[in-house]
């Protein structure tokens, strides 16, 4: 397939703005709704500020600017990105038009519960169902992201163990769990104890000897990220709980065995979803993900307030939460990606939830598959055990014999038409390509993926010089990854540049 991304000029929509130009939309409301009010009723004219500074654009400068950026973009809508333990599944069209969000979108935060029913009856069906999926029972939808239900989940322990009266202070973390796992646990208050792995898996030995009194809980993904399901994790819960340590459940990689298993049953006592990930809901900087936290047993009385509750009227905030962390969030937390993940699971069923579950595993084994007779890399540990949601391949041999990094691959990628993979994640493997095509991927899909990197590898032993110089085909090229990475290089805004005297590049 030849890949062309297109290459615009395209100035910033404040450097468009032209005074007096103007778009028109029908308004939405009906017209009883609708009173003509002066400014001054609203706001006081001493807080009203003097000009609006908003771009002045007719629209169809509006669409044609935004349609440029997005030409120059990539994401699920425009083809295969299997970035591993992201879960990029795609966001079903149902869930962005669906009646129900359109009507809960002017729900102000502050109304009364009585005139909140109907959201508040989702929100409580929605923990239910995340419960029940998880094993745990009762839940939070505050946290707005996965590294936000994590820090609430270390805080929920901490507190936990300081309501006892034990100085626990120290966080067992496996040296392939996700990087913010360590920082969440940091961020709490934890001194972190990297756990070794020993062939992808747990090392047992190395658990047993880290336990102590001073062991507050593990943090732990489950499948891993190498995709293997920890098949010690009875035992690991064993290990931990004799040693009067919890267990935290990091949900990014649940997409691998729901339906199949549940982290309560295999002794979690606190859990965090990303319904960004596992349950559809779109990806994006912090803002419209959710990070839901679950919990069991004596856990659920450390959970942030308030829950949700249902007295067989009506449903209402229940504060009386014994030893509540406190608030996380504001409100009622995102809103937004909650409902999708309602309307997601309310559409997928038990059953659908399952089979999507399966899809995704038979799509990382196909994969592998395909993978097996291609020069170039190598499937590291346990290559003959079957992955669950993703895999890791390594692009060590390319390096060793060729000079040619997983960076370099990742880049070459782009020139294909597809995303790359995560890569250098998780550190234990060397030159390290993570990939997760979910569910979503039909196996034509799949198949091209297998043959790009096939290609990249061919091209690698014959040309090494013009993998390295990938990627040509793309809006942008190959970027000075170390210029990138220095904080004077960034320019917020054309604003933030005018006031502090920084020049503008040139479009």
């Amino acid at each position: 397939m030849t890949f062309r991304q297109a290459r615009w000029r395209e100035p910033l929509i404040y450097e468009l703005s032209r005074k007096g130009r103007r778009g028109f939309s029908a308004p939405s409301f009906e017209e009883d709704d609708i009173r003509i009010v002066d400014v001054g009723e609203l706001v006081p004219l001493g807080m009203a500020r003097r000009r609006i500074e908003l771009p002045e654009v007719s629209e169809v400068e509006v669409v044609r600017h935004f349609t440029h950026l997005s030409q120059m973009n990539w994401g699920v809508d425009s083809g295969t990105y299997p970035l591993g333990s992201c879960t990029m599944k795609y966001n079903p069209k149902i869930n962005e038009y669906n009646p129900l969000l359109s009507k809960l979108l002017y729900v102000h935060p502050e109304q009364p519960e009585e005139t909140v029913q109907g959201l508040l009856e989702v929100l409580y069906w929605l923990e239910r169902w995340l419960a029940e999926i998880t094993g745990m029972d009762r839940g939070s939808l505050q946290p707005s992201a996965g590294a936000h239900g994590e820090l609430t989940g270390a805080l929920m322990i901490r507190a936990y163990h300081e309501n006892r009266g034990e100085k626990r202070d120290e966080m067992l973390i496996p040296d392939s769990a996700h990087g913010t796992n360590f920082a969440s646990a940091a961020m709490a208050g934890f001194k972190v104890i990297t756990i070794p792995s020993r062939d992808g898996y747990v090392d047992l030995e190395a658990l047993e000897a880290a336990v102590s009194n001073r062991t507050a809980g593990i943090m732990l993904t489950n499948p891993n990220t190498l995709g293997l399901f920890e098949k010690d994790i009875l035992e690991i819960s064993c290990i931990v709980h004799d040693a009067g340590g919890l267990l935290y459940y990091d949900g990014a990689n649940l997409n691998g065995i729901m339906g199949y298993a549940r982290p309560g049953d295999m002794g979690f006592d606190i859990v965090h979803l990303n319904l960004h990930k596992t349950f559809a809901s779109p990806h994006g900087g912090g803002g419209p993900g959710a990070g839901v936290v679950l919990a069991k047993g004596e856990l659920v009385d450390y959970l942030p307030v308030p829950l949700i509750a249902y007295d067989g009227k009506k449903y209402y905030w229940d504060y009386c939460v014994k030893h509540t962390i406190g608030r996380v969030r504001a409100y009622y937390g995102n809103i937004v990606p909650l409902i999708k993940a309602y309307i997601y699971i309310l559409s997928m069923g038990g059953e659908g939830l399952k089979k999507a579950t399966e899809q995704a595993v038979l799509a990382t084994n196909y994969f592998i598959s395909r993978m097996k007779e291609v020069e170039g890399y190598d499937i590291p540990y346990a290559a003959d055990v079957p992955r669950k949601h993703e895999v890791v391949l390594s692009a060590k041999p390319l390096a060793r014999d060729y000079e040619v990094t997983a960076e370099d691959v990742a880049k070459a990628l782009l020139d294909y038409g597809v995303h790359a993979p995560t890569i250098y994640f998780p550190p234990i493997i060397e030159e390290a390509l993570m990939i997760e095509f979910t569910e979503s991927e039909p196996k034509e899909a799949i198949d091209y993926y297998a043959r790009v990197l096939a290609e990249i590898s061919r091209e690698a032993r014959k040309q090494p010089e013009n993998v390295k110089k990938r990627p040509v085909n793309t809006s942008v090229g190959r970027l000075d990854m170390v210029k990138a990475n220095r904080m004077d290089t960034y320019i917020p805004s054309v604003r933030f540049a005018r006031k502090y005297g920084r020049e503008i590049p040139p479009l």
